[in-house]
């Protein structure tokens, strides 16, 4: 090859190569600068809510916890890791507000003994009530503020021929635990285990309407708690929206809706009460129903598990107990008849042919 040409051919290679790496560097710089993280502002742990704690919330041990937090926004109000003690703050009561992850702050809480500790518990509208308990009708010291519980009514009902009948009944349900005796929170023993212990006194909240039955079942007999578990909260929320008794709107909010579940699961109730009877639990007690009246009509109605026989005599229907079976079913049946009456079996009658 001519030796020129070569000369030419390697200039012309430096010439590429050269504009190659210029047009490398000019796309280079005009890049976006790399991201560099920023670095996070170490700071102490102040305590911040686990969950949304409305107002009148009984602190519990799960309800807040220690988090880092950025030390240009760390107030004084706060909770401090290592200045506060957790367990010093177990069975106040939040006064105000506080959001899932807020700092707590030392004004948002109001502790027992504190005025307005007992008024700062209770919900929107909502009533404190007391009633006595012992160990036998308090369930052996397991209940703890905070817990809810049904309420129990046992009485003695006289009858018509001076007979005593026992009976309970379920008057209301799903109230919620204040304070036992006056204390407001759990205590615990150095190794943190709870203690249970006998109390005389519960105070629960109530709505105004339910205050004044409590004042008066009080007068009537003797009152005893049943501890409800924390499952049957859903059971109520199921039932009470069945029942219309809460309707979510279409258009709520989240924030909307979880309101109203909440209300709803806290909310007492005196209607739809159970009630059992010295017949239900003894045979021997069945001789004790006392016969009761019904509203209209005239006729009479007499409580009982046993065999029934309904005598019609003109306008007047009563429901007679059997007591001595077959045989005495089939003489009320003839001295019914005997008397112009007619006779008619009802759920519990012994049918003879």
């Amino acid at each position: 090859m001519d030796r020129k040409k070569l000369v030419l051919l390697l200039v012309a290679l430096v010439i590429a190569i050269g504009t190659a790496l210029a047009a490398r560097s000019m796309f280079t710089g005009n890049s976006a600068p790399e991201a560099v993280a920023a670095p996070v502002p170490v700071g102490p742990k102040v305590l911040v809510a686990q969950r949304a704690l409305p107002t009148g919330t009984i602190i519990t041990a799960d309800a807040m916890s220690f988090q880092q937090w950025p030390e240009e926004l760390v107030q004084d109000a706060y909770f401090i890791d290592g200045e506060s003690d957790i367990n010093q703050l177990l069975g106040t009561v939040v006064r105000y507000p506080i959001t899932a992850g807020e700092p707590v702050t030392q004004g948002s809480l109001v502790a027992p003994g504190d005025r307005g500790f007992l008024a700062a518990a209770l919900g929107p509208g909502m009533r404190a009530v007391t009633v006595p308990v012992s160990a036998k009708t308090g369930v052996a010291g397991f209940v703890f503020p905070g817990d809810r519980v049904d309420l129990v009514l046992t009485q003695t009902v006289r009858g018509e021929e001076g007979q005593d009948l026992k009976a309970a009944e379920t008057v209301l349900r799903n109230l919620r635990v204040l304070a036992t005796d006056q204390s407001t929170e759990q205590t615990s023993d150095e190794n943190g285990k709870t203690v249970v212990r006998a109390f005389r006194t519960v105070t629960l909240e109530v709505t105004p309407r339910i205050a004044e039955k409590v004042a008066v079942a009080q007068t009537i007999g003797t009152l005893s708690l049943a501890l409800r578990s924390i499952a049957d909260n859903q059971a109520e929320l199921e039932r009470a929206i069945a029942s219309g008794d809460v309707v979510i709107p279409e258009d709520a909010t989240p924030e909307e809706e979880e309101k109203l579940i909440r209300t709803a699961i806290g909310r007492p109730a005196d209607k739809g009460g159970t009630f059992s009877t010295g017949g239900d639990v003894s045979r021997f007690q069945r001789r004790s129903m006392p016969a009761m009246s019904s509203s209209g009509g005239g006729s009479t109605a007499v409580a009982s598990t046993g065999p029934m026989v309904r005598v019609t005599r003109g306008k007047q229907t009563t429901d007679v107990p059997v007591a001595g079976g077959a045989r005495a079913l089939v003489s009320r049946q003839s001295a019914a008849m005997a008397e112009g009456g007619r006779t008619v079996p009802v759920a519990g009658s012994l049918l003879v042919n």
